[in-house]
């Protein structure tokens, strides 16, 4: 019997499953613990924090193309808050779009969970999240859930904007 991921991906039977082929336009799927080395390399390579991040993986999402992980994106869940961190698309990988799927991905995870509002900080791709409803705005406007976030307490710099869209 198949069951569905929390991005609506059919999930078939392992008995039934065909042999994994390389695919040429990488899915988002959610991220497994397996995955966790290749977030960190493509987090690193982009010169993005890791730190907390795996304490996160539940709901963090990839693309793979085989076996490796290609882009990433991840949310930290704060009640009705989230914080969306560690968009990345490893150089080889760019141009196609996966980093826009990852970002809508975990948006629509978000709203399964019932998030209100989702944060993020940037300091070069604001122009980059507001096709996606992201709007700049002061510290004061986040929520103070989202500002017990280790990328709020000091691993993002001082200077990276803070972004936020409203889901609901």
């Amino acid at each position: 019997m198949a069951t569905r991921d929390f991005l609506g991906h059919r999930k078939a039977d392992q008995r039934d499953a065909p042999p994994m082929e390389r695919s040429t336009d990488p899915r988002p799927r959610p991220a497994a613990p397996t995955d966790w080395s290749g977030i960190e390399a493509i987090l690193l390579a982009a010169g993005l924090p890791a730190a907390g991040a795996r304490e996160h993986l539940a709901t963090f999402v990839v693309a793979a193309e085989a076996d490796r992980v290609v882009a990433t994106a991840g949310l930290e869940l704060y009640g009705q808050s989230a914080l969306l961190r560690s968009v990345a698309v490893d150089p080889a990988a760019r141009g196609h779009g996966l980093g826009a799927r990852l970002v809508e991905a975990s948006l629509a995870l978000a709203r399964t969970r019932g998030t209100a509002t989702v944060v993020l900080l940037t300091l070069d791709a604001a122009d980059y999240f507001t096709r996606f409803g992201f709007a700049r705005v002061s510290t004061d406007q986040v929520p103070d859930a989202v500002k017990s976030s280790t990328q709020f307490q000091g691993i993002c710099p001082a200077s990276a904007i803070a972004m936020l869209v409203r889901l609901a």
